[in-house]
């Protein structure tokens, strides 16, 4: 089964904790001014720029201007590549859980 496709830019957008943070609050509040956004994260407006400028190259969000101030709301879809791809191991942990459960069981049944 060939892997789904998922682009190198959305895999090293979500791979920093900051990144993903930003995503999950605009994935909540949908429009959010950049200011409020720093401020949420608790980063400066230098460092939260060049996080911001990561996921629009990655397509993951978009700007808009209102005025002066600079407002950015999710673009999901390219999550999805990545969704599709991780969805392989999905089958994975099921069965290493059953392997877990059955020694586990094993390891009870001789120490009685």
């Amino acid at each position: 089964m060939p892997r789904p496709a998922a682009t190198e830019d959305v895999f090293r957008a979500v791979a920093d904790p900051t990144r993903r943070a930003a995503l999950e609050i605009l994935g909540r509040r949908r429009d959010v001014p950049v200011t409020a956004l720093a401020e949420e994260l608790g980063v400066g407006l230098p460092m939260l720029s060049r996080h911001l400028a990561v996921l629009r190259s990655a397509g993951l969000v978009a700007e808009r201007r209102d005025g002066r101030m600079r407002r950015y709301r999710i673009q999901p879809e390219p999550l999805r590549e990545l969704y599709d791809w991780a969805a392989i191991f999905r089958e994975f942990w099921p069965e290493k859980i059953d392997n877990l459960r059955s020694y586990l069981d094993r390891v009870a049944k001789d120490e009685t």
